[in-house]
């Protein structure tokens, strides 16, 4: 699957807004977690769930998900969730810093 969406600009009312897109595969451990509270907690935020992701070696032995095309993982769900919270407010950090 292409990673058409990786990173999205949308205008709204004169401002910019940035999309930081988590991607999971449904048949990951990661699917099992609450991950659309994200979007509750950091605005922005969209997650997208997908039946395959294509990584079947990464995804029977780790938690992971793409966070704006980049593979975020790490052995336990937990782990990898608290890893892709770091992930997003690193991006939504530097896209402050633009504003």
């Amino acid at each position: 699957m292409k990673r058409e969406l990786d990173e999205l600009s949308l205008t709204r009312e004169g401002t910019q807004m940035d999309i930081v897109l988590v991607e999971v595969c449904d048949s990951n451990p990661i699917s099992l977690l609450d991950l659309e509270a994200l979007e509750g907690i950091y605005p922005g935020v969209t997650i997208l769930r997908t039946e395959c992701l294509s990584q079947c070696g990464l995804c029977a032995h780790n938690a992971y998900a793409y966070v704006d095309g980049n593979i975020v993982f790490a052995k336990e769900p937990e782990t990898c969730l608290a890893r892709i919270r770091q992930r997003i407010e690193q991006h939504l950090a530097l896209w402050g810093e633009t504003e």
